[in-house]
């Protein structure tokens, strides 16, 4: 299992490519589509589980995120199929209980369409991704804009990690997104 330790914030095109444009790293470019999953009776997302599928460059990873202490768990396999996923979701670790819930079945909720830029960056204290993304979220019928940073620590110390992350924060006027992908498609979903 890897724990998720990540900051989101808002951003619009025109910061993305000004840091973009700050960060000298080789720069990975993912074209990215996610659809997110429930069952009818939202036994998922009401244990505060978040099951995708995302093509990531024409290549399908299914991951299952859960809560974990003050981060979050993640789980991920390469799979064409959600429902063929589970299994291999819960032998690398994923909550056993997630074979039951998923039993009613399972239907695409809502999801997002977007452009990542990638970036690894390597401090003597850790090592961190910057992504940059660019789409738009979906559901109910509805889209809306995408446009956020994220930055994740990948290895290394979350002291060190955390400070580096406000510097750039101050630095580009970055307001923190509270909310993640899922929830706001989510929110496309039911009308909120």
């Amino acid at each position: 299992m890897g724990i998720e330790y990540e900051y989101k914030f808002k951003a619009d095109r025109s910061v993305l490519m000004s840091i973009n444009a700050a960060f000298p790293q080789k720069t990975r470019e993912i074209s990215m589509e996610t659809v997110y999953y429930d069952t009818p009776t939202g036994a998922l997302s009401s244990r505060r589980y978040t099951l995708r599928r995302r093509l990531e460059n024409g290549v399908s990873v299914c991951t299952l995120k859960a809560p974990a202490g003050d981060a979050r768990g993640e789980w991920e396999t390469e799979n064409v199929f959600i429902e063929n996923a589970i299994d291999d979701l819960i032998a690398s670790g994923a909550p056993g209980e997630l074979k039951q819930l998923v039993q009613e079945g399972l239907f695409p909720v809502c999801g997002a369409k977007f452009t990542r830029l990638t970036k690894t960056i390597v401090l003597e204290n850790f090592v961190a991704e910057l992504a940059l993304d660019h789409g738009y979220l979906f559901g109910g019928g509805q889209k809306a804009p995408l446009c956020e940073v994220e930055l994740e620590l990948k290895a290394g110390d979350k002291k060190s990690f955390d400070p580096y992350v406000q510097g750039i924060a101050k630095d580009f006027a970055l307001e923190e997104e509270k909310m993640s992908k899922f929830a706001r498609a989510l929110a496309l979903y039911k009308g909120e």
